[in-house]
């Protein structure tokens, strides 16, 4: 079986997601896009989890494309990062500061197609390279459970730290989890919760890693993800 062939249909993708939206979350309980990219960057598949397309926030279609790109992107055969991890990095001062521009999203192929395409087996993404980089949560490289990556996978629809909760259970229902370590305190690619007031009272994060907090359920809940969907780290 190929790479590509490993990673999900498009129904197996919108009935995850549904089944994942249902949970609670942490979030608004907002009904979410997902999408799937290949090691190459190349869209495999965009799904929904309402009835209809307009039941999602529709300019989060091409923020969970980002999100995967960035993923697949910025992860190798022996680290994870997620979305989140990559927020503080980003900021001015940090160790990754600029990367959030370093890779625009291709406009021509993230609206080209008619809209009723959207988020059906026939979205115009599809077979294409969608580019961006987006450094919040929602974004999670895939692996196969051999260990190999096979691209990525980004939802966007909720809050930021909703949305890697709801990527972290998604990859797990397609189980595409055997990630091989993170930089998050559990070894994986977990969301970083250290940000706080230095001594000048700016915030910052004490790893470098960290992302800001939205709610304290969202917090708790992915404190459990490793033990209630836990990942095949090898």
């Amino acid at each position: 079986m190929s790479k590509s062939e490993s990673l999900p249909s498009h129904s197996e993708l919108a009935e995850a997601l549904k089944s994942v939206v249902k949970e609670e979350n942490g979030g608004f309980g907002l009904q979410m896009w997902a999408t799937v990219v290949d090691r190459d960057g190349l869209v495999h598949g965009v799904a929904f989890s309402g009835e209809d397309r307009g039941d999602q926030w529709p300019g989060s279609r091409v923020i969970s494309a980002q999100k995967a790109n960035t993923a697949n992107s910025f992860s190798l055969p022996g680290l994870a990062l997620s979305t989140a991890q990559l927020f503080s990095a980003v900021q001015p001062g940090g160790s990754l500061y600029g990367l959030q521009a370093s890779n625009p999203v291709n406009t021509e192929v993230a609206y080209a197609g008619p809209s009723t395409a959207y988020g059906t087996q026939s979205d115009p993404m599809v077979g294409k390279k969608i580019g961006g980089v987006n450094v919040f949560g929602g974004g999670l490289a895939v692996y196969g459970a051999d260990g190999k990556i096979l691209g990525a996978l980004g939802v966007s629809g909720d809050a930021s730290t909703a949305d890697h909760n709801i990527a972290w259970k998604l990859r797990h229902v397609l189980g595409l989890d055997t990630i091989p370590g993170g930089v998050g305190p559990d070894g994986t690619d977990n969301i970083v919760y250290d940000v706080a007031p230095d001594a000048n009272g700016n915030l910052a994060s004490a790893s470098g890693w960290g992302h800001p907090l939205t709610t304290d359920e969202a917090k708790s809940i992915a404190a459990a993800l490793p033990e209630s969907h836990p990942v095949g780290t090898k």
